[in-house]
C-alpha cells in the first residue's frame, strides 16, 4: 500500500535499526514467497487475503494495512487493470490473470512493505513483458540509490527505462519512507529529474514501488475509495521493495529467501 506521506522531516536510523528492519523485511517477503503457491485458477481473492493474514499472525506480527485508515484487510490484490489497493474480495482467479499483492507488516514495531507480480496459468505475452520490465524498473531505481545521490535520480532511473520500452508510469501514487511510520516521508517518485529531491543520506528507510500501465499513465480511484485502475482498461503492474541507504549504496530488506524474484516461479514452489 502507498500514498503521499506528509512533510514531516526525514528521520536518519542507527546501524542498529537495520537489524528490525531486516527481520520485518524478511517476513513479508517469506509470506510473499508462500502464497506463490497458492495463486492458481479459482481461488477467490479473499481466501489469498486470509492466508496472508493467518501466515503474519502466527509468525509474531501483525498486518500493517489492517485498520490503516479504515481498511479491512491483511493485504491489497490488484488484478489486471487495477493499478495498486485492489480490494480482496470474492473474485476468482482466471487463466491469464495478472495480480500484484501488497503486503506490509509491523514485527516489534518495524515495517516491512513489499509487493509481488503473479501470473495465472498461461498469460499474454504483453502481460509478462508488462511484468519484466516493471521488476527491472524498480532495481534501476533502487540502483541509483547511494549516499549523495537524490530522491529525483530513483524516479528518473525508473522513468527512463519504462519509457524506453513504450510504458507508462504512475504519477498518482508513489513509494514513501518507512520504519516504525508505515508513511513516512520523502515521498519516492517514480518519475523525475536527475538531482532533484532530497538527497539519500545513510540511514534512511524507503519503499521503491513503481506502477506501471500498459497503455496510458491516466489512473482513476472507485467509488469504494481505494481501488485505483487505468482509465482506458489496459493492463497495470507494480514490484516494491523495502530499502536501507548504507554508508556505501543500499540494502534490500525484502528480497525473497527462496530466491524468487518475479514471474513466472518456479512451479515447485
Amino acid at each position: 500500500m502507498n500514498d503521499l506521506a506528509d512533510h514531516r522531516s526525514i528521520k536518519l536510523h542507527s546501524p542498529e535499526d537495520f537489524a528490525g528492519m531486516r527481520a520485518a523485511g524478511q517476513l513479508v517477503a517469506a509470506a510473499l514467497d508462500m502464497i506463490t503457491a497458492h495463486v492458481r485458477e479459482g481461488i477467490t481473492t479473499a481466501e489469498l487475503d486470509r492466508i496472508c493474514y493467518e501466515f503474519v499472525l502466527d509468525h509474531g506480527a501483525r498486518p500493517a494495512s489492517l485498520g490503516y485508515r479504515g481498511y479491512a484487510h491483511a493485504t491489497c490484490i490488484s488484478l489486471n487493470h487495477v493499478v495498486c489497493h485492489g480490494i480482496p474480495g470474492e473474485r476468482r482467479l482466471a487463466e491469464g490473470d495478472i495480480l500484484n499483492i501488497d503486503l506490509a507488516v509491523i514485527l516489534d514495531g518495524w515495517h516491512g512493505d513489499s509487493s509481488r507480480m503473479y501470473g495465472v496459468g498461461k498469460i499474454s505475452v504483453r502481460a509478462g513483458r508488462l511484468m519484466d520490465v516493471t521488476y527491472k524498473a524498480m532495481m534501476r531505481g533502487i540502483e541509483a540509490i547511494r549516499p549523495g545521490a537524490t530522491v529525483g535520480d530513483i524516479g528518473h532511473a525508473i522513468q527512463r527505462l519504462v519509457e524506453a520500452e513504450r510504458f507508462s508510469v504512475v504519477r498518482d501514487f508513489c513509494g514513501h519512507g518507512l520504519g516504525r511510520v508505515y508513511h513516512d516521508a520523502p515521498n519516492i517518485l517514480n518519475y523525475g529529474h536527475p538531482g532533484e529531491g532530497p538527497e539519500l543520506r545513510p540511514g534512511m528507510f524507503l519503499t521503491v514501488e513503481p506502477m506501471v500501465n500498459a497503455g496510458r499513465l491516466d489512473v482513476k480511484v472507485l467509488s469504494d475509495g481505494w481501488t485505483a485502475v487505468t482509465r482506458d482498461r489496459s493492463l497495470s503492474a507494480q514490484f516494491e521493495h523495502s530499502v536501507g541507504v548504507t554508508e556505501t549504496g543500499y540494502e534490500i530488506f525484502t528480497l525473497s529467501p527462496a530466491g524468487l524474484t518475479s514471474p513466472p516461479y518456479p512451479p515447485t514452489v
